[in-house]
């Protein structure tokens, strides 16, 4: 800590205004949770995250409300708006009273971490014990090729933050989550089950989350295989470390959309990657419908 009075006052009123933070996201989640739970009349029990250019699963979902994100209170509004709808729709699917966001919020958006995962909070607190993740993804492992959809079993926080970091609130969850399970082991199973009896090929692989805009470099790509990750995004992560944080159980479901070989590294075409995503959301959308039926 920095000497001299005036350096101490200045780091102590920076303690107590992450303190006053720490409440305010309580109360912050109180107050928007409780806007959701008058515009609808059931409680859900499963969250989904639809990721960019899997936004068709919204379709299938019976919607008993759809919620602009703007017009919730204190909920960011994603800014990618050609991939991301940006609303919350309360409905049900396969027998199931869900909560879906129909598009993510990025970090690379220049929220901050806890805004990001802020929507994951409020889920939880409408009712949300599960949560269902998905993204498209670069893949590094030349055995999942581009269409691949990957259960994601592990991953690598390489984002250079975390939305857990600062004064915790008991009331949110314990100050230091174990992570030995970030990706609940029963419902991977399950996937692979519900996978095989639909004959739609899967395969495991351990996410590597990096803060983004930019697609990586060769050599990025590089150490990223060399490091143990097989497929690369820039989301998912932060959502999970909440999750976790807040008592969830999470299944994590990527789409590879792009094959990110350095030693024949392409250019990135954004239209080619959407509309690989867009191919295989049937599939996946079938996946989670019948996953979410067994949960």
């Amino acid at each position: 800590m920095p000497n001299g009075p005036f350096h101490s006052i200045k780091w102590l009123s920076l303690i107590f205004q992450k303190g006053a933070d720490v409440t305010d996201l309580f109360e912050r989640i109180r107050e928007s949770a409780a806007f959701v739970k008058k515009r609808i009349n059931i409680v859900p029990t499963c969250g989904i995250v639809l990721g960019s250019g899997l936004g068709g699963l919204a379709k299938v979902i019976e919607v008993r409300a759809r919620i602009p994100y703007r017009d919730i209170p204190h909920f960011p509004v994603s800014t990618v708006k050609r991939l991301h709808a940006g609303n919350l729709l309360v409905g049900e699917l396969s027998g199931k009273r869900v909560v879906a966001m129909e598009g993510r919020i990025h970090y690379y958006e220049g929220y901050s971490m806890r805004e990001v995962t802020f929507p994951v909070r409020v889920m939880k607190a409408l009712g949300a014990r599960s949560l269902i993740l998905t993204s498209a993804v670069g893949c590094m492992n030349p055995h999942l090729p581009v269409g691949s959809i990957v259960a994601i079993t592990d991953h690598i926080n390489l984002m250079g933050d975390n939305p857990l970091i600062g004064p915790n609130d008991e009331r949110l969850g314990p100050r230091f989550p174990d992570m030995s399970e970030p990706y609940h082991e029963k419902y991977i199973e399950l996937l692979e089950k519900v996978a095989l009896d639909l004959k739609i090929p899967l395969k495991r692989g351990v996410l590597a989350a990096v803060a983004g805009p930019n697609l990586e470099t060769a050599a990025e790509y590089r150490f990223l295989r060399r490091i143990g990750a097989d497929v690369v995004g820039m989301s998912m992560v932060p959502e999970d470390l909440v999750a976790v944080h807040s008592g969830m159980k999470v299944l994590g479901i990527s789409i590879v959309t792009d094959e990110a070989l350095p030693d024949c590294l392409q250019a990135a075409d954004i239209k080619k990657i959407v509309a690989v995503a867009k191919k295989g959301e049937k599939s996946l959308n079938r996946l989670v419908a019948e996953v979410i039926k067994k949960m």
